[in-house]
């Protein structure tokens, strides 16, 4: 579906123009025409990229929050727990990193699903991604591997804060629970 996504948000229609119809009019007719006119497995395009993509940003989010929390005790050795706008303003920092981290995959990402090579383009994934790269790098410089990272930082980084802070509150209510003797786990 990421494939659906970039192709319906890439799609350039003017509402100041009744006659301009958009290339795809929902996502249904999106997965229908992609199918049709490239096969199914363009549907799959940058799937690696958009795994590569996940994996680096969980990896430095999550990093990033339990070196933050560990500083954050350090700095404040007389609490135990920290307070929840301390864990918003930690998950806030480390959400912004993993974007930052990944912009370049991910914008390489967007192109490759974005562009509509055909069912008989035999080029491999290795070398579209190469390719695009190699173009933005050219024609665009070093910025362009960031462009859009102040919209994705702005959705990400506050979901990280409220998404920290509340998995730090119930973690220590079930260690709560679990501590005192009221849950009972067994296999």
């Amino acid at each position: 579906m990421e494939v659906v996504k970039i192709r319906l948000q890439a799609q350039m229609h003017s509402l100041a123009d009744p006659l301009d119809t958009p290339r795809y009019r929902n996502a249904g007719h999106a997965v229908y025409t992609i199918i049709r006119e490239e096969g199914v497995s363009a549907l799959y395009r940058g799937i690696s990229l958009t795994a590569l993509r996940q994996a680096t940003n969980q990896g430095v989010n999550f990093t990033a929050y339990q070196e933050l929390k560990s500083l954050a005790h350090r700095l404040q050795p007389d609490t135990q727990v920290l307070p929840s706008w301390q864990h918003m303003g930690i998950g806030l920092i480390s959400g912004a990193m993993g974007p930052f981290s990944n912009a370049p995959i991910d914008t390489i990402k967007t192109r490759l699903q974005r562009s509509s090579f055909g069912p008989d383009d035999k080029s491999s994934a290795v070398s579209k991604i190469m390719s695009i790269a190699r173009d933005m790098w050219r024609q665009e410089g070093v910025k362009s591997f960031y462009r859009g990272i102040t919209p994705r930082v702005l959705r990400v980084a506050p979901g990280q804060a409220v998404v920290f802070a509340v998995y730090e509150r119930v973690r220590v209510v079930v260690e709560k629970v679990t501590n005192s003797g009221d849950f009972e786990y067994s296999e």
